[in-house]
């Protein structure tokens, strides 16, 4: 279980510098290449001056950290997985601006959703919100209070890739969302790209399996390495009428805030 939340300072992305080309990816166009590049250096910290050598170190960390082979071999495999939908939160990096294991003092915490995506009914995306909350509800003892005005612990917004806090979105089908760790100002604050299609059911993007991902980021928990837990990086598809948490997901939560009384 990799459920320590790694704390860093806001953000991010690197431009591109360009890395000699491992000898060993020969079937891998130059712009899958490059995805890759940028790909570790969102998620997996790469340095946009490191050295060859160091691509591969990354890309066997990403392949480590998602039980695929660890060959440094940027192959097909290892592409699709970097194509797959996801958090915008890095596996391996700091995203967040408190330093130690963040997480709130205090079990009522409030939200408010600045916005609402045109995808959905307003009561619709209400539902899923409070859902997502919920789930960790249930197996702590945090309670969540909706506001709709002024401030809030956690602040839900929709918006497309622009300047500033959308800057990390990259279209469909890429970051789907990210937030960030417990605190003061834009902590534990959830961003959501409007560039997906967001539903209620299994087809698009569902709003209430990634909403409640966010929110364990909002709580303090980092990625987990477990595929059958919530808190793993890439979106998938679940049960949406009897959602549960994995064993995983329930001991990173209550490590940090204890069992629901």
């Amino acid at each position: 279980m990799l459920h320590l939340f790694i704390s860093i300072s806001f953000i991010i992305f690197s431009h591109s510098f360009a890395l000699p080309r491992p000898s060993n990816d020969v079937n891998i166009s130059s712009e899958d290449f490059k995805y890759a590049e940028e790909y570790l250096k969102k998620f997996y910290s790469l340095n946009p001056k490191s050295r060859k050598n160091d691509f591969i170190e990354k890309l066997k960390e990403m392949q480590k950290f998602f039980g695929m082979e660890v060959t440094g071999t940027l192959d097909s495999g290892s592409m699709d997985m970097m194509k797959r939908p996801r958090c915008g939160v890095p596996d391996v990096a700091l995203f967040s601006l408190f330093p130690g294991k963040p997480k709130w003092m205090t079990n009522s915490l409030t939200y408010r959703i600045v916005n609402y995506t045109p995808d959905l009914p307003r009561e619709m995306v209400d539902d899923a919100i409070q859902r997502a909350f919920n789930v960790w509800s249930n197996v702590t003892p945090l309670r969540f209070s909706k506001v709709s005005m002024g401030e809030a612990d956690i602040l839900i917004q929709f918006g497309a890739r622009s300047p500033g806090a959308f800057s990390q979105f990259d279209g469909p089908r890429g970051v789907l969302a990210y937030a960030f760790a417990p605190g003061s100002g834009v902590g534990g604050d959830a961003y959501f790209d409007e560039d997906e299609t967001w539903t209620s059911t299994r087809a698009g993007i569902n709003l209430f399996l990634v909403a409640a991902h966010e929110f364990g980021h909002s709580l303090g928990l980092d990625h987990s390495n477990e595929r059958s837990a919530l808190m793993f990086p890439t979106y998938s598809s679940a049960n949406l009428n009897n959602f549960r948490l994995s064993q995983d997901d329930i001991s990173g939560i209550q490590s940090i805030y204890g069992r629901r009384r």
